[in-house]
């Protein structure tokens, strides 16, 4: 037999995939490898507070491997305390995941050439940081190498972590007081992770007006805030976006009438037929 039939069925179903998508795949584990720690600890935090509530350990393992969602698992939670009808908590799961059919729907150009079954599972490991990642890197649409395997290291990293984190709080909640703050921890961690995504103006004002709009609205129901601040985000840097490129476009048309009074007034040029 030779090495690669000795060698073990994970390694041989990685030498499966090609070269340019596995150095695609080395190449996001690395770039997201950074955001791990504030992974991790909201992760923790969601662990912890699903162990806290009236879930039983197995319930909240099942909740954490099956919905793959924090802030969706965080919202349901005083409904389950409460007592809530199920269609309750389906509805306010529904309506904070909705943000994933925004990501769903831009990330539809650049995948659409997969199969029905495939895209479905890039859906089902998406998540809110390495999506933005993953759109800062691949601006144009369609397909490009390496491009699918870009977007699995990052996915499949930041899956592993989370779900650890998360099986370590739910199974270790007791060692954890509540006095320790977990929850302000777990979001200290991530406000550096997010501000290192602001590269342009229009982010820049996505990221104030979700903010913003998060404040305003934190009050309403079924945590409709985050949906509002998601959708305003996408609004205004789209606006921004658009701003910029008519600023950009004046500037052009500006420019051209200049250019060519110069080039009058400069007269022929050495060189230039008669």
């Amino acid at each position: 037999m030779t090495p690669r039939q000795l060698s073990p069925a994970w390694s041989r179903l990685w030498h499966r995939f090609a070269e340019v998508e596995r150095n695609a795949f080395l190449d996001g584990a690395r770039f997201f490898a950074p955001s791990l720690p504030a992974i991790f600890s909201w992760g923790l935090v969601t662990g912890v507070a699903m162990s806290k509530s009236a879930l039983t350990v197995p319930q909240a393992i099942g909740m954490s491997l099956l919905v793959y969602a924090g802030s969706a698992q965080l919202a349901v939670l005083p409904l389950f305390a409460a007592g809530l009808p199920i269609w309750t908590v389906w509805l306010t799961a529904a309506v904070v995941n909705l943000r994933f059919l925004i990501f769903s729907a831009a990330l539809l150009p650049h995948f659409s050439y997969l199969p029905g079954w495939r895209r479905t599972l890039l859906g089902f490991f998406n998540g809110d940081l390495h999506f933005v990642y993953f759109m800062q890197r691949y601006a144009e649409p369609g397909y490009a190498p390496g491009k699918e395997g870009y977007f699995w290291g990052m996915a499949l990293i930041n899956c592993a972590t989370w779900q650890v984190s998360s099986l370590v709080g739910i199974l270790l909640a007791s060692l954890f007081p509540d006095s320790w703050g977990l929850a302000l921890a777990g979001t200290l961690a991530l406000i550096p992770v997010m501000v290192s995504t602001i590269n342009s103006r229009s982010t820049l004002m996505a990221v104030v007006v979700a903010g913003v709009v998060a404040l305003l609205c934190f009050d309403l129901p079924y945590r409709l805030a985050l949906v509002l601040a998601v959708v305003s985000a996408i609004a205004a840097g789209m606006a921004s976006d658009e701003m910029a490129a008519r600023a950009t476009l004046r500037g052009i048309r500006r420019r051209g009438p200049e250019a060519r009074t110069r080039e009058q007034a400069s007269g022929p040029q050495a060189g230039d037929r008669p």
